[in-house]
């Protein structure tokens, strides 16, 4: 898949260079060292396989996971602005500069399971997982801050799974931001080869997903829709996994269909 397919879906982007509303410093060097670490990137592109080409399903390669990375960020900073309180680094004696780590780490590798099979993934990618973060941690972090980090990592990579419940705000954010990735461009391959699926079809009709700061809460997510399958995508799936994750308070989520057929079934989602 192109990067050019799928890069107009990132409508919020978090920058190293920008000012945020948490200490970032480590995060940015983290993310410069895997973002050229080869077995990483080569993971990310093996991932895929399985998932598309053998079973047509959606992407979840390495655009999936620039984008559930960079909106799990992107909410971690809102969340942040917003006064929510993160648990899991602080819980295991850690900095606050570690909450943003843990989030980027479970992003980049909570879909590495896929290289042994689609189903039960989660669950194939915490070894998978913890021998990656075997070797990244100590880069970063002493024998006993890799411990806790590892474990908060593998913590928030399990907890994606919507059978699977969140202990840490950390672990929250992974989950719903890895259902934010729900455009249209993450479908293509699947539509193009003849899918026409449920997960398919749905992100066929999301034209994009929005962050920003919200008046009741700290975060609004917006979504644009053409047609109604879209809702599929909003409620059957991202209503999913907000439920459970811990931030259901703290996130609210509007759905518009911009189609201006007037006998449209759904105008407007609220959650």
């Amino acid at each position: 898949m192109s990067d050019s397919t799928r890069d107009d879906s990132v409508r919020r982007v978090y920058s190293p260079g920008a000012d945020h509303d948490f200490p970032d410093e480590k995060l940015n060097r983290v993310l410069e060292f895997i973002t050229d670490d080869e077995e990483i990137q080569t993971y990310l592109e093996a991932q895929n396989v399985n998932a598309v080409d053998r079973m047509r399903y959606n992407d979840h390669g390495a655009k999936h996971i620039e984008i559930v990375r960079n909106r799990a960020l992107c909410l971690y900073d809102l969340l942040k602005a917003g006064g929510v309180d993160f648990n899991g680094a602080r819980q295991q004696d850690l900095e606050e500069a570690d909450e943003a780590v843990i989030i980027a780490l479970a992003a980049t590798l909570h879909d590495v399971g896929h290289v042994v099979h689609r189903d039960q993934h989660a669950y194939y990618s915490i070894p998978l997982a913890a021998d990656i973060l075997d070797r990244i941690l100590p880069e970063f972090y002493d024998v006993a801050e890799t411990v806790r980090m590892k474990g908060e990592v593998l913590h928030a990579i399990l907890c994606h799974h919507r059978s699977e419940t969140p202990l840490t705000t950390e672990a929250g954010v992974i989950r719903v931001a890895d259902a934010l990735d729900m455009e249209r461009g993450r479908s293509r391959i699947p539509y193009e080869h003849g899918g026409r699926g449920i997960n398919t079809l749905s992100s066929q009709a999301i034209n994009s997903v929005s962050l920003q700061e919200g008046e009741d809460s700290p975060v609004m997510v917006e979504i644009a829709m053409t047609n109604a399958a879209g809702v599929y995508q909003v409620d059957n799936l991202l209503k999913a996994k907000l439920e459970g994750s811990g931030l259901e308070e703290e996130i609210r989520i509007v759905a518009v269909n911009t189609n201006e057929n007037r006998d449209q079934l759904v105008e407007r989602i609220e959650l």
